[in-house]
């Protein structure tokens, strides 16, 4: 018997996700590398500059892979609020963040 299993890492070689389904490895490096540059571009622009990295990584996975609802937020459309969550793999969920006063 034969078993493929796609690994996805991210571009430091730390592995990130394990699937035998090649569409869901594509879609999750897709998301690594949405999300490595819009991290460049809030750090670049000091958005957030105090938020720690893992913090940053989760918010830029969770925004690559919530790509299409992103975009139509901007574009004006309403939020659809009947779509399931997207599921991160990335870790364990973080404390919400406190705003500067």
């Amino acid at each position: 018997m034969i078993e493929i299993e796609y690994i996805v890492k991210d571009s430091h070689g730390t592995e990130r996700l394990r699937t035998a389904d090649k569409k869901t490895a594509d879609a999750y490096d897709r998301a690594l590398e949405h999300a490595e540059r819009l991290a460049q571009m809030l750090r670049a622009d000091r958005v957030l500059p105090t938020l720690a990295d893992a913090d940053m990584e989760e918010l830029t996975i969770y925004l690559a892979r919530n790509a299409q609802h992103v975009e139509r937020i901007l574009k004006g459309k309403p939020l659809e609020l009947d779509r399931p969550a997207a599921p991160s793999p990335v870790r364990a969920p973080v404390t919400p963040i406190k705003a500067a006063v």
